[in-house]
């Protein structure tokens, strides 16, 4: 009989215990997986919604949240006349409760700037000026919101008609509301005022030339930052605190699987002890023992890691159809994040092996046969 075959029958010959372990793991895992999840894909897909909208660098106060503090829109002007600036944008961005979706990102773009190019018009029009009292959906927006051209959106004490369905080619844009900036700044009460001045530079400006222009922008504006759009979201507070939160919850729940495993694996050592006893007495190395309840637990928690994630995925289909998820995020569920989820199981397992299999080890033959 081998080693695994042993370990296999040690953990199928207790059903229940077996069982009620591995839901213990899977739940942590799905947590996991769920939680991190959802924090990988919003950062994944802020990142994707900068990238079509072609911005190399974003001017912003990110001192409060995921969304930065608004400033003066004067400062535009200043910005968009330093080297290498090819073309300047200004852009009132918010994540509002708009009627019955509990979050949405209504963004107020300058009218002509390059951030409405990429948006392609699915049915109706866009707005004819920047002073229309219009807006367009993306088409998750629409369909959140059960909206079509025609139709008027509520954005604080505002009736706006929907002039537009669009298409943005990333989910953070067919997510959210798109309106001129006049009309923003009008209906949220923040005339004169923007959080996000877009830039794009010149084709072939070097990084050391970035670099540059971000230092003359912060003199220019020096409670703000300038940042490269690729590194926007990983050195945003806000995203930084919510990596932090779905880790630390994640943590409780593995935690709880730590215990469940470390309790099994200990009543397991404690009814086997006449088995142990026996195979100590055959020849087996206390060594031996050791790697048998070690390979028990690892087993336990790689079942349950497996188990997990396949949860935890569900989860995330589920979480990614709810209205208050649906066209903010693109939940994460990559193979990176498959692999972490699994490891961590399997390091659960083996951590809460320890203990039990340092216990297992100490058992004295003789005793053991008595018992």
């Amino acid at each position: 009989m081998t080693l695994f075959t042993i370990v296999v029958r040690g953990l199928i010959r207790r059903p229940v215990r077996t069982g009620l372990t591995l839901v213990g793991i899977s739940i942590g895992i799905a947590a996991v997986i769920a939680l991190v999840g959802m924090a990988w894909g919003y950062e994944k897909s802020m990142v994707r919604h900068l990238d079509v909208m072609g911005i190399d660098v974003v001017v912003s106060n990110m001192s409060g949240g995921i969304m930065p503090k608004v400033y003066d829109a004067s400062l535009e002007e200043k910005i968009g006349k330093l080297p290498r600036v090819k073309e300047s944008t200004s852009v009132l961005m918010q994540m509002l409760s708009v009627e019955d979706a509990p979050m949405m990102m209504v963004s107020g773009r300058e009218w002509a700037g390059f951030t409405w190019s990429q948006l392609k018009v699915v049915e109706g029009r866009m707005p004819k000026d920047g002073s229309e009292n219009a807006l367009v959906l993306g088409r998750l927006a629409a369909e959140v919101l059960k909206k079509k051209v025609g139709d008027t959106v509520q954005i604080d004490a505002m009736e706006i008609p929907v002039v537009g369905i669009v298409d943005g080619n990333a989910v953070v844009e067919n997510g959210a509301i798109i309106l001129s900036l006049s009309v923003m700044q009008e209906a949220t009460g923040n005339q004169g005022k923007v959080n996000f001045i877009d830039l794009q530079l010149v084709p072939d400006t070097t990084k050391a030339q970035t670099d540059e222009l971000c230092k003359q922008i912060k003199e220019i504006f020096p409670e703000g930052r300038a940042m490269v759009a690729s590194e926007v979201v990983g050195t945003s507070q806000g995203f930084r605190i919510a990596r932090a939160m779905s880790w630390s919850t994640s943590l409780l729940a593995i935690i709880v699987g730590v215990l469940g495993v470390m309790n099994t694996m200990l009543m397991t050592v404690f009814e086997r002890t006449h088995e142990i006893g026996i195979l100590l007495a055959v020849g087996w190395k206390r060594r031996r023992i050791v790697y048998m309840v070690l390979w028990e637990s690892a087993l336990l928690g790689f079942l349950g890691g497996v188990a997990g994630v396949t949860l935890g995925a569900i989860g995330l289909k589920i979480l990614e159809t709810t209205p208050a998820i649906r066209g903010l995020l693109e939940p994460d569920l990559g193979p990176q994040l498959i692999f972490i989820s699994v490891g961590i199981a399997v390091v659960v397992g083996v951590v809460s092996g320890l203990y039990p299999a340092w216990r297992s080890s100490r058992l004295s033959p003789s005793l053991a046969m008595n018992g």
